[in-house]
Formats: C-alpha cells, sequence, structure tokens
C-alpha cells in the first residue's frame, strides 16, 4: 500500500508522521485464525470514533479481502459481513472504503459474492461505476449467486485497464 500510494504522489513518511494516515496490518479481528465479524465491525466503529475524536473529518479505509479473512480463508461469514459493513457505510457516511477483491487470490465463489453485496464498483484510479448486480440483504436468496451474468461482469471488470 505505501508504494502505491508514493507512487501517486502522496508523501507516506510525512503523512504518518502527521497521523493522517495509519497502515495497519494487525489481525485483532481474526479469533484463531478465523474471521469475526462483530469484532472487525468493533474495530472500524473504534477506528472511526478516533478518527473524529481527534479532529479528522472522516475516515478512509480499505481491505484486502484475501489477507482479511484469514489464512483459513474462511468466507463463511463474509455475505455477513458485507452486508453489515454497507449499512455501517450507510449509517456513518464519513466513512468510506473499498473492499479489495483480488481475482488471482479469490476463489470465482466469491468473487461473485462481493459484487453481489456491494453498490458501487470501483475498477481503478479513473473508473468506477454503480454495480448493476448489487442485491440488498433482505432481497437475496442463494440463486443470485449463480447468476451466469456475473461470471461475465467479473471479466469485464478485470479486463478493464
Amino acid at each position: 500500500m505505501k508504494s502505491y500510494l508514493a507512487a501517486a504522489g502522496v508523501d507516506v513518511a510525512r503523512e504518518i508522521a502527521k497521523a493522517s494516515l495509519a497502515l495497519s496490518s494487525d489481525r485483532g479481528h481474526l479469533v484463531e485464525g478465523r474471521f469475526d465479524v462483530d469484532r472487525m465491525m468493533h474495530t472500524l466503529e473504534d477506528a472511526l470514533l478516533q478518527a473524529l475524536n481527534q479532529g479528522c473529518t472522516g475516515l478512509w479505509a480499505t481491505g484486502d479481502m484475501t489477507w482479511e479473512l484469514g489464512p483459513q480463508e474462511d468466507f463463511e461469514r463474509l455475505l455477513e459481513y458485507e452486508w453489515r459493513l454497507e449499512e455501517f457505510f450507510r449509517k456513518h457516511p464519513e466513512l468510506c472504503g473499498i473492499c479489495q477483491y483480488h481475482r488471482d487470490t479469490l476463489p470465482r465463489e466469491i468473487l461473485r459474492q462481493g459484487l453481489l453485496t456491494h453498490p458501487l464498483l470501483f475498477v481503478n484510479e479513473t473508473l468506477s461505476r454503480v454495480n448493476p448486480h448489487y442485491v440488498a440483504a433482505e432481497s437475496f436468496t442463494d440463486e443470485a449467486t449463480t447468476n451466469p451474468e456475473l461470471d461475465a461482469m467479473i471479466q469485464r471488470l478485470c479486463q478493464t485497464r
């Protein structure tokens, strides 16, 4: 992440020294190597409150889903987490972020779930779009993940540079 920010022109060392940038690889949201949704949501809430209490107007966060879900690759509660995260974003507009889904490290089923759970897609530095495949939690069915259009969309997204 540091190298990407530096390549984009961010003086990473200065921003860290000013406490306007925090990079963490803490995995306190894992319990015995397994992803814990409640713990992760509390971690995000605490980080947001800390930023606001320090005088920031908001918090921007990102997470690599391969890494976030832990070494056991426990995807069992991913849908729950993503929908709770989207609800948290709606309730707290001062929090923004991106969930990173890497096609080379995640199973296709997980890419499909990620596509279903986010109303907006960030494709690259210059392209973001409304997600036509977004399904709200209350409308979700297991059949939604088998829609062949999801794979076609994932393929198009992967080809976009």
